[in-house]
């Protein structure tokens, strides 16, 4: 046989194959396109001189890979959907005369044209589309990035060698599937049916209890650092229920509607549930992976979106001055040293001068000064115990700050306070009351120790919570009190004090914040500039003796924090379609290669006195029902999932249910959507091939 007729004849073959072969093709031209883009952007020398580099660069790494896995498991997976339709022709071809080889041959053309069509177009695509994600990760990072958007060749070799290593993988199986069988098993593999499946009642009580277990988890993990724990355990526990209970409990229930005759012996109910439970061993792993790519597109849009949306309350929050002075100091180890006391005002007379040298002027200035206290609320003894063991449910971070520095932290104005009164800022246990006694605990070789006079304040007003000391990375729930001057203040230094056993322990924070008259880029240079204006011994001097000192700018947190949630947001967009197309491109050829089954059986059934109306009831009833089961069980998912998704948000910060539950709510509705548009375009061609 002539060499020049198989390179002919397998551009013949894909022409002729093209309903399969078009989205296949089309999956791998979108596939190596995601890969070349995240593979850019991780190469991209330009990346290393992005503020916030290394987020960006970490999350694009971490998209590479998941999308080179799921890439691999979607080729195999189409790639075995198509050798199943073309075993009939193959078959034909070797009773022809074609022998093992010769096919082996055609199915080597076959795949460099696949090779050609999908790495080449997909290293095209994704250098448009590279230029395209530039400018959008530029607009979610809210900064100009310095990337190039030209050919990467580091990308596109890594690209071209991975999709390569599949379609060569690909090929190798399919040519062990062809040699190991004989012509007729060709010729009727497309024909084989599946036998009636047995219900296996062990699965799904596997099932049952995975998912369960999986959903028990989610709902009742009630700290961020216990769900970073648990979350990949969850996920794994609902995956494989989901499995067991899609392959197993599916077939369950459709002999269980079969035992039903009154609902079993109707035209469209017989024809929908005796098709699905036929071949239900392999439709449910279908049906599955629809439903866990589903969920898994919608977790990760919602989540980002949230990470991304709250970036900027938590930036306000964290961040309440262009510019701001932190320091730590402890007065007792001034004292002991024979140091001069820490001096706010001096340390803002300081800033003032630097600013000045810069060039910068200073439109409002105000100073912060409060305790940090680590606590029990103990709900049996009815107080709250400064240095006593708590644990994340009991324990409390309080914050305690005078009136004057509750309004020039929150630019709102401080109630009115007696002495001995205070105003809650958060919650507290209510089995403490309006009096609230504080007392100061000593852990001794004998246990926990009482020391020192009870403190006992008034709740005279209760605020809403202080979005500075909220949005910290504390490991128990804040509250703050206001109290009414400094004296009041002092006190709650002495329980510490008291607490810790010893002098040299209370410790002071001093917030010194400026706002500016200056460009974002002159107050991104503030921070290194500050410490080389300052680096002399003598650069503090007369503002007396302190722990710690930082300085830090809204205009550099922007920078970081929308470089990060940024980073997120492009690799959950971009993953997002990935799985989406996954998904897509599942329930295409889904549909194709049960039409294709379906086609015969309704033909005998029109045969048999089935009228037009019955069929296309009937074909719409099952369609429907395979339809509606996985995204059903992806919203259920998504339910559950939600309190794991709040739990894992609030270690970044964003601790607003509300904008987490409207994402979640909008990404769920828009997949539907989508969902939706998918199932009309599927369905038209379920309809074509069986009618």
């Amino acid at each position: 046989m002539r060499n020049g007729l198989y390179p002919k004849l397998a551009a013949q073959n894909l022409r002729q194959n093209r309903r399969f072969y078009l989205p296949y093709l089309l999956a791998l031209v979108g596939l190596a396109a995601a890969f070349y883009v995240m593979a850019a952007l991780v190469f991209d020398p330009g990346v290393h001189q992005l503020r916030g580099a290394e987020y960006v660069q970490i999350m694009m790494s971490l998209g590479m890979v998941i999308a080179g896995i799921f890439s691999a498991i979607l080729v195999l997976y189409i790639n075995s959907f198509l050798m199943k339709q073309r075993k009939k022709e193959l078959g034909l071809y070797n009773i022809l005369g074609m022998g093992k080889g010769n096919l082996a041959l055609l199915q080597c053309w076959e795949s460099l044209y696949t090779a050609l069509i999908g790495i080449v177009g997909g290293a095209a695509a994704g250098v448009i589309l590279h230029s395209l994600a530039t400018l959008l990760l530029t607009k979610l990072l809210r900064f100009s990035i310095p990337f190039s958007p030209g050919l990467s060749l580091p990308a596109l070799a890594l690209t071209a060698v991975l999709f390569g290593a599949l379609l060569v993988l690909a090929l190798v199986l399919n040519l062990g599937r062809v040699s190991l069988v004989s012509p007729i098993q060709l010729l009727r593999g497309g024909q084989v049916g599946e036998r009636e499946p047995k219900t296996r009642w062990l699965l799904a009580v596997l099932g049952i209890a995975c998912l369960g277990a999986g959903y028990a988890i989610a709902v009742l993990t009630a700290d961020p650092m216990s769900a970073i724990v648990l979350y990949f355990l969850a996920v794994l526990l609902v995956i494989v229920g989901t499995y067991c209970l899609f392959v197993a409990g599916s077939i369950a229930v459709l002999k269980l509607l079969r035992k039903n005759k009154a609902f079993y012996y109707q035209t469209g109910h017989f024809i929908g549930v005796s098709g699905m439970l036929y071949r239900m061993k392999r439709n449910a792993v279908g049906l599955a992976n629809i439903c866990i790519l589903s969920t898994m597109v919608m977790v990760m849009i919602s989540g980002t979106l949230s990470l991304y949306l709250g970036t900027g309350d938590i930036i306000a929050a964290q961040y309440p001055a262009d510019f701001q002075i932190e320091v730590r100091y402890t007065p007792d180890v001034a004292a002991a040293n024979g140091e001069e006391p820490f001096d706010g005002q001096a340390m803002d007379e300081l800033a003032r001068q630097f600013l000045d040298s810069q060039g910068i002027g200073v439109e409002d200035a105000r100073s912060v000064t409060y305790l940090r206290l680590t606590a029990l609320a103990n709900t049996a003894t009815r107080r709250v115990e400064i240095g006593a063991t708590a644990d994340r449910t009991t324990g409390r971070t309080i914050y305690l700050l005078t009136r004057d520095s509750y309004q020039a932290l929150t630019g709102q104005a401080a109630p009115e306070l007696g002495p001995g009164q205070a105003a809650l800022c958060g919650t507290l246990p209510q089995e403490l009351g309006q009096s609230i006694v504080f007392k100061a605990i000593t852990m001794g070789e004998n246990g926990p120790e009482e020391t020192g006079p009870d403190l006992t304040v008034e709740i005279a007003h209760t605020l809403a919570a202080i979005p500075f000391f909220s949005n910290t990375f504390d490991t128990f729930e804040a509250v703050a009190l206001i109290l009414p001057d400094s004296g009041a203040l002092d006190a709650f230094a002495a329980l510490e004090t008291a607490a810790a056993g010893g002098p040299d322990t209370t410790t002071y924070y001093y917030l010194d914040l400026l706002d500016l008259d200056c460009t974002q880029a002159q107050a991104l240079e503030l921070e290194n500039a500050w410490y080389d204006h300052n680096l002399g011994e003598d650069a503090y001097q007369n503002t007396g003796y302190f722990d710690y000192l930082s300085v830090s700018t809204r205009a550099r947190m922007e920078v970081d924090g929308y470089a990060m949630a940024g980073g997120f947001l492009f690799l959950g967009i971009l993953l997002g379609v990935v799985f989406l197309l996954a998904t897509v491109l599942i329930i295409y050829y889904k549909q194709v290669s049960e039409g294709y089954e379906d086609q015969g059986r309704f033909e005998i059934m029109r045969k048999v006195g089935l009228s037009e109306g019955q069929v296309r009831a009937s074909i719409r009833s099952q369609v429907l029902t395979v339809f509606s089961l996985p995204i059903l069980a992806a919203a259920v998912h998504i339910l559950f999932d939600f309190n794991l998704v709040v739990q894992l948000l609030t270690m970044f910060s964003v601790r607003s249910v509300l904008t987490t539950a409207l994402c979640t709510g909008g990404t769920l509705l828009v997949f539907c959507l989508v969902y939706g548009i998918v199932y009309l375009l599927t369905a038209r061609t379920y309809y074509k091939i069986v009618r």
